[in-house]
């Protein structure tokens, strides 16, 4: 048996990130189906519950600003550090001020939308789990604006807003009656199946009066 939730997030920017263009940062039109689950496991997740995005409603108009970031070209490896700890040596470090790169990002403004989806038990619940127990926690959560850590739109620093949507009539936006706009291919979400092979999953993003049916589009691997 799955539950459902409606959630309405927003924000003063989002950036979800195209994979090709990661170095100047780019984003999609609309927020990813990884990126809005990403947002509700923020909210409540537990190892014996699974989320599926059914829908997104894009509420505002999809509107583009350029900003520039100061960002370090280097990366902190794991591996050093796990050299450092067998062998000995001092720990490697990045020096911001010998570092820094400024680096362009075109991101979205002013968003806003509401997330459906449903969850799913998985095999790792417990005997005193169940989905009505799940579905209340999740619900007073959001009545509360609690969450297990702050969710965000995309990258850290773009905050995301979020409360029940608890209206009885449909979602509508600026896209109510806009008829069908195709986004292209879009990062659906990465496939664990293998943890020695994790691979992305894509789908045909598609718009049909401000909804993106995620639910009914095929996944690409």
């Amino acid at each position: 048996m799955s539950y459902g939730v409606k959630v309405e997030v927003w924000g003063d920017y989002a950036l979800f990130t195209r994979p090709e263009l990661s170095v100047e940062r780019v984003s999609y039109d609309v927020i990813s189906p990884s990126a809005a689950r990403g947002i509700l496991e923020s909210l409540y997740w537990h190892p014996g519950m699974k989320y599926q995005v059914d829908r997104i409603h894009v509420l505002n108009p999809i509107r583009f600003t350029n900003v520039r970031r100061n960002e370090v070209k280097s990366k902190a490896l794991a591996s050093s550090f796990r050299a450092v700890m067998s062998n000995g040596g001092d720990l490697p470090a990045i020096y911001t001020s010998e570092d820094i790169q400024q680096r362009a990002s075109m991101m979205l403004r002013d968003v806003r939308y509401v997330i459906e989806a449903h969850f799913d038990m998985t095999d790792k619940a417990q005997p005193g789990d169940n989905p009505g127990k799940f579905k209340d926690i999740l619900m007073r959560r959001l009545r509360k604006g609690a969450c297990y850590s702050q969710p965000y739109l995309g990258t850290r620093e773009c905050s995301c807003h979020f409360r029940e949507w608890d209206a009885v009539e449909p979602p509508r936006g600026f896209y109510s009656d806009d008829g069908r706009r195709d986004f292209g291919i879009v990062l659906y979400d990465m496939d664990y199946s293998n943890p020695g092979s994790i691979s992305p999953m894509y789908y045909r993003c598609i718009m049909e009066n401000g909804v993106i049916d995620v639910a009914g589009s095929e996944v690409l691997r």
